[in-house]
């Protein structure tokens, strides 16, 4: 989100992607509520430009995809001409099912690495605003590196530990 805030690339999403990540971190995180979940949505809404994909629905029974529940991804990606689902997902999202509309699926941790050759201080810059963000508990930059590599941005975290 810290990335996005910064304008180094467009996020895109949709209620139902909202509902998703909603719905797993509530699996994952029983201490935590759908209101506080709501919260963070709404400020998401607000504060990332045009992030809300509406009207793809059209598309989704037209398209075909190794995990058929995914397929509203891939119509969300097509009617926002976006470049690229970021996603951990790569395997249901088959870069030759993607590459027609000019969509590739790409890893986070590979998205976030093209970022910091892009532009490493805009990168450094939201790992730091998102260190200082977490309050409730606070964590410092070392516990949010590790929080970051087990869940798998390990070429970020290795790339950020040599800055920090």
């Amino acid at each position: 989100m810290h990335l996005a805030l910064l304008d180094t690339f467009r996020a895109r999403w949709t209620q139902t992607i909202h509902d998703e990540w909603m719905r797993n971190v509530l699996q994952n995180r029983p201490d935590l509520r759908r209101e506080q979940l709501g919260r963070t949505q709404k400020l998401m809404n607000a504060h990332v430009r045009d992030c809300l994909v509406e009207d793809y629905e059209s598309l989704i029974d037209t398209l075909e995809l190794p995990d058929a529940n995914d397929r509203h991804v891939l119509a969300a990606a097509i009617h926002a001409k976006a470049d690229a689902i970021i996603t951990f997902n790569l395997k249901d999202f088959p870069n030759e099912t993607l590459a027609p509309f000019g969509i590739k699926a790409i890893h986070p941790d590979a998205f976030i690495v093209m970022l910091f050759d892009e532009n490493a201080a805009l990168v450094i810059s939201a790992i730091e605003n998102q260190q200082k963000s977490l309050k409730n508990p606070p964590h410092s930059m070392t516990e949010l590196l590790e929080t970051l590599e087990n869940n798998g941005l390990n070429e970020t975290v290795s790339r950020l530990r040599q800055m920090f």
